[in-house]
């Protein structure tokens, strides 16, 4: 008897004795399958990153010949383009924007003003119906009406921005004038107002989200304490979701900054330096588009054109790092360690 159990456990080591190493070179196969996907997850990151390094630092080359070179240096120094220049004899010095010229003015302020005015018609539309948009559908829609709402706003981020400009400069432009009689019928509120058609949709999606992720027991914790859906929506939901919904106000800032065809077609492209909103425009963003195709490669105006380029992303890279400052700062406050 002692002999049978004896070979029958040797018969069952003999049997387990190759699934070990089996399952170790499965295990094995299966750790360097892991590395590889990681290492490919990996190298798409870093080539993306690598890929917005080397698109700055071909646009900062560019620029950097303003600095460098003697005649770029006078034809378009710091002065000369933050600083007003007398543009004729006897005249108060101005700000103006006219590169192609016997004597070059390369003004930067009318180009800040024109995007400053459009982006903030812009804002000011698209940031309340985005954001109330976003609000009425994650909190008092129902359900059929928010599957029907949603796609159909957020269908408004496929339409190409040349056709938001066409639409702006053909229908926008034309009503504007017949109802307020604007003096130009291209200027900073109908650039603004077309920009806003492309903004709404981003800032709806992101704020939608952001809203929709807010834990149900907020809602719930401020009903039963007696709130109104209204108060709660406005009161508990709207201010937990707050970075959320700053993050999409920044993305639609940064669309709007850097928006070029919905503005080169109808902001009326003319570089003055005003406040008032009915007066045409000219953005930095529009510049480049219209200048880049016919601008000698190598010249000062050439190098301004990059410089341009190099602002806009200095522009939106401080107010994404504001944003950041202000987010930390709402989470802290909400999470109550800043108490």
């Amino acid at each position: 008897m002692d002999r049978q159990v004896a070979m029958q456990g040797q018969s069952l080591v003999e049997t387990a004795t190759p699934v070990a190493p089996r399952l170790s070179s499965v295990a094995r196969r299966r750790q360097i399958r892991e590395k590889l996907i990681a290492g490919f997850i990996t190298v798409m990151a870093f080539t993306g990153i690598a890929a917005l390094v080397l698109i700055l630092v071909f646009v900062a080359k560019e620029a950097l010949a303003l600095f460098l070179e003697e005649e770029a240096r006078k034809e378009a120094s710091l002065s000369k383009m933050f600083l007003p220049q007398v543009v004729r004899a006897g005249k108060p010095a101005a700000f103006v924007w006219q590169p192609v010229s016997s004597v070059p003015k390369v003004s930067m302020i009318p180009l800040f003003i024109g995007t400053l005015k459009t982006t903030l018609v812009s804002m000011v539309v698209a940031v309340p119906v985005g954001v109330a948009g976003a609000l009425f559908a994650a909190e008092f829609a129902p359900r059929k009406l928010r599957e029907v709402l949603k796609p159909t706003i957020e269908l408004l981020a496929g339409i190409p921005s040349v056709v938001l400009g066409f639409f702006a400069l053909m229908v926008l432009a034309s009503f504007m004038q017949d109802t307020f009689g604007l003096s130009s019928r291209l200027n900073a509120v109908v650039a603004g107002l077309g920009l806003s058609l492309a903004i709404v949709p981003v800032i709806f999606t992101v704020a939608e989200d952001a809203l929709t992720s807010v834990p149900r027991s907020y809602r719930e914790a401020s009903l039963a304490l007696g709130a109104t859906p209204w108060e709660t929506a406005w009161k508990v939901v709207l201010p937990a979701a707050a970075p959320g919904i700053l993050a999409a106000c920044v993305l639609g800032f940064g669309r709007a900054i850097g928006e070029t065809m919905i503005v080169l077609m109808a902001s009326g492209n003319a570089a003055i330096v005003s406040a008032s909103l009915s007066d045409s425009v000219r953005s930095m963003s529009a510049t480049i588009a219209a200048e880049m195709g016919e601008v000698v490669v190598g010249s000062p105006h050439y190098s301004l054109l990059f410089f341009i380029g190099v602002e806009l992303f200095l522009f939106t890279f401080i107010l994404n790092m504001l944003a950041n400052v202000w987010t930390r700062k709402v989470l802290k406050r909400l999470s109550g360690a800043g108490a």
